[in-house]
């Protein structure tokens, strides 16, 4: 039996008991209220039953049965031909309401909140431990948990399907075990069908998804939500396999949700996004939120004429009137990914356009790769992940170097977009590309979002958010910040952290390739001004590990918190993820930086020429899964010759990088050779200069004498925040100097590190 989830204060808990039923497919059906500050509307989820409940069930006569009941076969084709009335291709609140009469004569025993406080469901609820464990059934009920907060559910009912016409083509290999049951496995039957068709059927199989979410209800579904969790259960039901695999959600966000933020943009203008909460989006939708709920998602989204909608979807999408005054939006996804990277951004935003910068351009970056960079993008390997529509092994999307993309911001920003971001995007794409090979996503769209976003951006699906700090001040900081977030669509979205405690690989990748990116997104850098970059990087990444390790709690600077248990569940699915709401965590580097260091050490190690054609490999090879460390390392250690791995296994990296705090040993070790580097150095002679200078101003005191003039070297951005880090560690530094400083690098004119 599983111990009951009892969560640290710190600690995320992830309720969803997905080793039982796990979520394939979203729909959502929302209004957004910029007046009440609320999301509202209906959400419909499909399910399979979980893996360890097959695997359990597979050897039993439910599930192995291979004889159909002539009489189910009848009684499903006349269920098939139901009229479903009000379905359109646009469904509304109105719709659902006429929908909801089907409920087969239950009385509605929810209170105010909209939960259901019956006798029996308050017994039968007790705890998930009892009711999800599928050894032990007794009387109880199967209870189905989705990870919920801040949410107001009003109701939740089983859907129709079987009611759809057309839908009799996915009952063909429908199985009868019970006649009493025969409708119930009718319709799991139809959802099991219609989540695994084939990938090149992805069409068809989004058109009856919208058609299934709009059928009828048949019946309300029981339901209670906790502080962390959202339960349902169907009387008399107590196995995932007989559990309805199409369930209908209406409920409402709370202004208060910490899902999305509510608030203004940078022109005054009322907006509304998912900003990357700590809780993820269970507070903006009801989901199961561990990493292995991969799925995909289909969205419509009305607002007010005046908004764009923005959202992770494959498709551009192009806003349709439904009534006066009132848009609808409509995004789909098919590739599956975990519902914490669905993302939306609500708000008066203006697409920027440059003439200047036509298709003509795009094309010479696109076709301007050097071509012993091809090869890697002709190798055709079978796919290892779920069967979807996958761009790795579509051959014009290899060809891809730069996807179509889109900028966005607020009216008041969109000349400082044009300025710099517009060309900027094309350049980072097309190095990524040379990098990596294949663009996991088909379409990018970028926006500069509200001034309380609290970092420098974020990456989810189709879409980065980028800070309006990264816009002033010349190309370097957007340009990197840019090539940062690009770098996730690879490692953060198409490849996942299995155990999410382990962010150091999408993080520490990111923070790794962005200098890999951008040394080809500027275009004809020499070899020795490429490493010089790149060692000046690695030198203020030390300084900010060094001061972090130094100030923060030695149990948030490991990589890797829960070492040998990492990647464990409970039986149902539920897990934690440590220290995951712990306020300090938020602002915290080290997964960035010691994550950048661990593989800046293992190409040092390798060389680097054959350290990006292993990671090549490992996209080609992980590409729509989810990963640990330990997939990564064992990858990279089996291609390296004997003479070259100096003693590395992977338990040695666990040991030295992951499951320690503090620096490193073998970053120790190895020294600041950064130090060597000539920006550094010139940075170090500039950092003399100042501090003698300073010392000659206090000294003559108030007594005006001719000073020798000292001549200081122009600097680079990133020499410019290391000079400054470095005058930040002397005691005392006269106003003068600091009046000088301002004048000779013209401080607030230089971008936002610098000022900062």
């Amino acid at each position: 039996m599983e111990t009951q989830l009892d969560p640290m204060k710190d600690d995320l808990p992830l309720m969803a008991n997905t080793s039982y039923m796990l979520v394939k497919h979203y729909i959502l059906d929302l209004d957004v209220d910029f007046k009440s500050k609320v999301i509202e509307g209906i959400i419909v989820l499909f399910f399979e039953p979980g893996i360890r409940y097959r695997k359990t069930s597979c050897t039993g006569k439910e599930s192995c049965q291979s004889q159909v009941d002539e009489t189910y076969k009848t009684r499903a084709s006349e269920l098939c031909h139901i009229p479903a009335t009000n379905v359109g291709a646009c469904s509304s609140k109105t719709e659902y309401n006429d929908f909801a009469v089907c409920g087969k004569g239950e009385e509605d025993t929810s209170d105010k909140n909209g939960n259901h406080s019956n006798k029996e469901q308050a017994s039968g609820i007790s705890s998930s431990r009892d009711c999800c464990d599928i050894e032990n059934h007794g009387n109880n009920d199967f209870l189905l948990v989705l990870d919920c907060c801040d949410l107001s559910v009003l109701k939740v009912e089983e859907v129709d399907v079987a009611a759809v016409s057309g839908i009799e083509k996915f009952t063909r290999s429908a199985k009868l075990t019970d006649v009493s049951k025969e409708l119930e496995n009718l319709r799991n039957q139809i959802v099991h069908e219609l989540v695994t068709l084939p990938a090149d059927r992805w069409k068809e199989q989004l058109y009856y998804f919208t058609r299934c979410s709009q059928a009828p209800g048949c019946g309300e579904l029981l339901f209670t939500t906790g502080t962390w969790s959202l339960e349902i259960r169907k009387s008399g039901i107590q196995t995932p396999t007989d559990f309805p695999h199409a369930i209908r959600i209406w409920y409402k966000t709370k202004p208060e949700g910490r899902s999305v933020t509510w608030t203004t943009d940078q022109s005054g203008r009322p907006c509304v996004y998912t900003m990357g909460s700590p809780v993820n989006n269970r507070a903006l939708f009801p989901c199961q939120e561990p990493p292995v709920a991969l799925s995909t998602w289909q969205a419509s989204v009305r607002t007010a004429v005046g908004f764009v909608v923005l959202m992770s979807g494959e498709n551009s999408a192009e806003p349709v009137h439904l009534r006066e005054g009132i848009l609808s939006w409509y995004y789909y996804v098919t590739m599956p990914m975990p519902a914490s990277t669905f993302t939306i951004a609500v708000g008066c935003w203006q697409e920027v356009k440059q003439q200047s910068f036509t298709a003509a351009n795009q094309t010479n970056i696109e076709f301007s790769l050097p071509s012993s960079r091809a090869d890697f993008r002709w190798h055709e390997e079978v796919c290892g992940h779920v069967e979807y529509p996958c761009r790795f092994q579509n051959p014009a999307a290899r060809l891809q170097a730069v996807i179509p993309y889109r900028v966005f911001a607020p009216w008041c920003l969109m000349e400082r977009c044009e300025e710099h971001l517009l060309q900027l995007i094309p350049r980072c794409l097309s190095a990524a590309y040379t990098t990596l090979g294949t663009h996991p996503f088909s379409r990018l769209d970028v926006l500069i979002v509200p001034s309380n976003f609290s970092s420098l951006g974020m990456a989810s699906p189709h879409i980065i958010f980028l800070s309006q700090s990264v816009l002033p001040g010349g190309s370097h900081l957007c340009g990197t910040r840019l090539c940062h977030e690009i770098a996730h669509a690879w490692f953060g979205l198409a490849i996942g952290a299995r155990d999410w405690t382990e962010e150091w690989i999408s993080e520490g990748f990111a923070t790794y390739l962005e200098d890999i990116f951008w040394a080809r997104a500027q275009q004809q850098l020499s070899h020795d001004e490429v490493k010089g970059q790149q060692e000046l990087k690695a030198s203020l990444r030390w300084r900010r590990l060094r001061d972090e390790v130094q100030n923060s709690e030695e149990e948030l600077q490991i990589l890797r918190p829960k070492k040998e248990s990492t990647g464990e569940l409970s039986e149902s699915g539920a897990s934690v993820v440590k220290h995951g709401l712990k306020a300090e965590k938020i602002f915290m580097q080290v997964h960035y930086l010691k994550g950048y260091f661990l593989l800046r050490f293992l190409a040092r190690t390798i060389g680097e020429a054959s350290y990006l054609a292993s990671i090549q490999k490992f996209v080609q090879k992980f590409h729509g899964q989810l990963v640990l460390s330990q997939d990564f390392l064992c990858m990279l250690l089996e291609d390296i010759p004997e003479q070259k791995k100096s003693g590395l296994t992977v338990e040695s990296i666990f040991k030295n990088w992951l499951d320690t705090s503090g620096i490193p040993k073998p970053l120790l070790e190895e020294g600041e050779t950064w130090k060597e580097c000539r920006l550094v150095q010139q940075v170090s002679g500039e950092v003399t200069k100042w501090i003698r200078t300073n010392q000659r101003i206090r000294k003559s005191g108030k007594k005006k004498r001719k000073q020798d003039e000292v001549v200081f070297q122009k600097l680079l951005s990133d020499q410019l925040v290391l000079l400054l880090e470095s005058l930040l560690e002397e005691k005392t530094l006269c106003p003068r100097i600091l009046q000088c400083l301002e004048k000779t690098y013209q401080l607030r004119e230089q971008d936002a590190e610098v000022i900062h």
